[in-house]
């Protein structure tokens, strides 16, 4: 190619008009190929004609599969891979490209002759275009002619602080401006930041516009000067002190001083109708002020008095402070701009409550849920009548709702967010910087007319959307600031949310380091991520390093306060080690009550599995320690136990479950053998299901406290009192109703059956026995009785069996007359029935000779003897068995 390139371009020239004569005379590019065209017309033919040739071969997949299962194709298909590999490495040795494209690993061999074809194929193009490049004129190698003064930009290193296509001549690149020597801005504030754990108090003193005046705690000045840090007391008791100073008036510290002003808030007829937007001024001839001194902040607040509507942002700073620093206050009106700097007229800013707080003013803010917590934290301020175009953008549904797409969506400016990071305490501020901050406002009250128009358009001109938008905003205004507080269980929020899986161990240093980050951050005012981040602090709770150069490794980089603090947190991580190391941890969910109740995180396991359950959590239980009484929730006869029952305690069998009972001391297991201590193991794998309705031994409960009577504890225990003696009342009288009805039923049942019995003795007076009814029957000369025809609805009662047997037996007992008595006449009786009439040689009777001679007595024929069946078994039919005989099968 390079050859041709060359050539072509030397024969290109006069030779030209010579070309119709010297046809013969002109060699040949190639053999066969006259000049480059031709040359390149049969290369571009065969280059289509391979690719349509490849574009019939089989395709990848199943196709491929089955042809390569024939042992020809599979052939055929290696030796032109041969074949085109032997041909790729010679055009990479030719141009200087590393050829090793066989030979390769099996492992990585595909991927690295993959990489070696990509860097062959990159190097013969930019070859090939450096040569075209210089047959047309043009040379790569020198310089570009750059203008005077002009300096390349610098690499821009991430992607999100790129420059905007329209900026402009501005900075090409992002400058993140942290000053590390600066000077602490708390060391000049007159009063000091409060970093305590109690909770927040507002500032303001003095309400302008105020309907509803402001609590005596707060115009008071000398019950807010009382503070528990000004005494000379333990810190333990410093928010003890601090509540009790502060009980009476609990109720106004922590309520919005302007809540009934903004419950009473009504917005205008104005404000609900459609306006005309007003256009915003240039940037460049808006006048800007700087505002650092208390007469200029006085002047301010009387200009902005006069205003109808002001827009208004904040700059805060987080990282090295503890609650966050309000830096810098943008203030912009329809023809001026103002930038306050509130670092240093922190305590003079409580000025700006006579317009914030003016319902006839419209303040103007964008996303100002952080804006109205930052204000009352640091100054004091409470806005009133607030519109937040956050809100505004939402109720329209526009793609984005951040400053930066409204300003390019109302204003088609393109905002430079290049120092959105920066560090707002620098002092002085540097110009791009203001200028970022002014335009965050500058252009808010154009947005704010048109917002207002497109939500009273989309609506068909009605003011229901934007009236929705101005409750939102004042929902907003209502926000009131919460100060972090530090309890025992706010370390485990910040742990789920790590979505890590700690053990004991490492749950317990995540706890210790948490608390020891909390407590550092806010007495040096530094930001829970400056003392220790808080994936560098996961990471040493899941490593639990053994040295403190471990705890160094695994900081990077190392915080300045971790390394002074090296040593105690080597303590902490140490005394999260010495905690006993389980599978899992158990989240311990505190109940009001006095038991808590233990519920594992993975529901997958019973109340019996205790491979999840640390032996700390489990409440103890002496094994000699008596319950107390049955209904009673303490025991007021705990202590004054008899002296009998202590002596046999050893003989008496207490009602208790022994299978759950708690193991014996050190010294009694040494005693035992490998079988008892091979039970204990089993028995220790048992929880017993009855301890979560006890009380726990952890719980102190002061002896004098049950007798107290405005303790609680005395309440309660006077309640179960009460209820247990109702209780054994009602059963009383229950018992006591029952019984009184048992024997009522008893007595009736009584009476029943002696008015049955007696009706039935009066009924058989006038029945007749049998004796008597034959007696007269014989007297009738045997002639039958007639009936006598009973009158209607008369019946005579029919007398039981048993009766009537009864009635027969007394009967028979009674003496027989002389004349029914016959005696019987022996002489006509065959006495030869008992003659043995066998025996010939004995004619005496021999009761035991009878049973053998029976056995001698011959049958008929045709008749088997049965002489013995009353001495076989009746439920038992004994046979023959069939084993060892033949069959005697029926013949087909």
């Amino acid at each position: 190619m390079e050859s041709s390139k060359k050539k072509d371009a030397t024969n290109s020239g006069p030779q030209d008009g010579n070309a119709d004569t010297n046809d013969e005379k002109k060699p040949e590019l190639c053999p066969g190929f006259p000049d480059v065209d031709a040359f390149v017309k049969y290369g571009l033919g065969g280059v289509l004609s391979a690719t349509k040739a490849s574009a019939g071969l089989p395709q990848v997949g199943d196709e491929y599969d089955f042809y390569r299962s024939f042992p020809g194709f599979q052939e055929f298909c290696e030796s032109q891979g041969d074949k085109l590999l032997h041909c790729m490495s010679q055009i990479m040795q030719h141009h200087g490209c590393r050829s090793r494209v066989r030979n390769q690993s099996k492992l990585t061999g595909l991927e690295e002759r993959f990489d070696l074809i990509v860097d062959s194929n990159d190097a013969i193009l930019e070859r090939a275009g450096i040569l075209l490049d210089e047959a047309d004129g043009v040379n790569r190698s020198q310089q570009p002619v750059m203008p005077a003064g002009f300096q390349p930009p610098k690499i821009v290193v991430s992607s999100w602080n790129r420059k905007g296509s329209g900026s402009g001549s501005r900075s090409e690149t992002f400058r993140l401006l942290h000053a590390k020597n600066i000077a602490r801005p708390q060391f000049k504030f007159k009063e000091k930041v409060d970093n305590s754990n109690t909770p927040f108090i507002p500032k303001i003193f003095i309400k302008p516009n105020a309907v509803k005046p402001l609590p005596s705690y707060f115009t008071n000045k000398q019950i807010r000067k009382e503070r528990p840090e000004d005494l000379d007391v333990p810190a333990a008791l410093a928010d003890f002190i601090h509540q009790q100073r502060t009980q009476q008036h609990v109720e106004d510290m922590f309520a919005h001083p302007y809540q009934y002003e903004l419950d009473h808030l009504t917005i205008p007829e104005s404000l609900l109708a459609k306006p005309e937007p007003q256009m915003y001024k240039v940037m460049a001839e808006t006048k800007l002020s700087f505002i650092d001194t208390l007469e200029d902040l006085v002047a301010l607040n009387e200009r902005l008095c006069t205003m109808s509507e002001f827009a208004v942002d904040l700059e805060h700073h987080s990282y090295r402070s503890f609650l966050g620093l309000t830096c810098l206050m943008q203030i912009s009106t329809r023809e001026e701009d103002f930038i306050i700097d509130t670092l240093e007229l922190r305590s003079e800013m409580y000025i700006l409550n006579e317009v914030f707080s003016d319902p006839s003013i419209v303040k103007v803010f964008h996303g100002a849920d952080s804006d109205i917590e930052w204000l009352q934290r640091d100054f004091g301020l409470y806005v009133v009548n607030l519109f937040d175009t956050h809100q505004a953008s939402r109720a329209l549904n526009l793609a984005r709702h951040s400053l930066d797409h409204l300003l390019k969506h109302f204003c088609n400016v393109e905002s430079d967010k290049r120092f959105q990071l920066a560090d707002w305490r620098i002092r002085p501020l540097p110009e791009e910087m203001v200028q970022y901050a002014r335009t965050d406002t500058h252009y808010l009250l154009y947005i704010y007319d048109s917002v207002r128009s497109q939500l009273l358009t989309v609506n068909h001109g009605q003011p229901g959307l934007l009236q929705s938008v101005w409750n939102k905003s004042k929902d907003i205004s209502l926000k009131r600031y919460v100060k972090p507080i530090f309890t025992e269980e706010s370390y485990l929020e910040l742990q789920r949310k790590q979505k890590r899986s700690f053990n004991t161990q490492q749950l317990t240093a995540f706890r210790l380091l948490f608390a020891w980050r909390d407590k550092l951050a806010r007495q040096e005012d530094e930001s829970t991520g400056y003392v220790l981040p808080t994936h560098m602090m996961s990471k040493i709770s899941e490593e639990l390093p053994k040295e403190p150069q471990g705890i160094i490794a695994c900081c990077n980089p190392v915080p300045p306060l971790v390394r002074q603090q090296i040593h105690e947190l080597h303590l902490l991580v140490q005394q999260a080690r010495e905690m006993p190391l389980l599978k899992a941890e158990i989240a311990a969910q505190k109940t009001k009550g006095l038991t808590p109740i233990k519920k594992p995180e993975v529901t997958l396991f019973g109340p019996h599995d205790t491979s999840r359950v640390s032996e700390s959590d489990l409440p103890h239980f002496p094994p000699d320690e008596l319950p107390a009484k049955q209904g009673m929730l303490f025991s007021e006869d705990e202590d004054k136990m008899d002296v009998d029952v202590k002596e046999t305690n050893g003989l008496v069998a207490h009602a208790k479950i022994t299978l759950f009972e708690e193991l014996e001391t050190k010294n009694d297991q040494e005693s035992l053998s490998v079988a008892q201590m091979k039970a204990r193991r089993i028995i220790e794998a048992f929880e017993n299901p009855f301890r979560m309705y006890l009380p726990i031994t952890d719980v102190h409960v002061n002896k004098n406290a049950k007798f107290d009577p405005s303790s609680k504890i005395f309440e309660i225990s006077k309640r179960w009192k009460l209820q247990n003696i109702a209780e054994q009342q009602e059963e009383l009288e229950a018992k006591r109703k029952a019984k009184a009805e048992a024997k009522e039923q008893a007595k009736k049942v009584a009476a029943e059956r002696n008015k049955v019995k007696k009706s039935y003795q009066e009924s058989l007076k006038n029945v007749a026995t049998v004796r008597q009814q034959a007696a007269e029957s014989a007297k009738g000369g045997g002639q039958k009785r007639e009936r006598v025809p009973s009158e209607v609805g008369e019946s005579t009662p029919k007398p039981s069996k048993k009766l009537m047997k009864s009635a027969a037996k007394a009967q028979n007992t009674e003496p027989p007359t002389q004349d029914e008595f016959t005696p019987f006449d022996y002489s006509q009786s065959d006495l030869k029935v008992f003659a043995d009439t066998k025996s010939k040689g004995n004619a005496q009777f021999d009761p035991y000779r009878q049973g053998h001679d029976i056995r001698k007595k011959k049958t008929p024929k045709g008749q088997k003897s049965n002489f013995s069946a009353g001495n076989r078994s009746m439920s038992y039919l004994s046979g023959k068995s069939d084993r060892g005989f033949r069959h005697n099968w029926p013949k087909r």
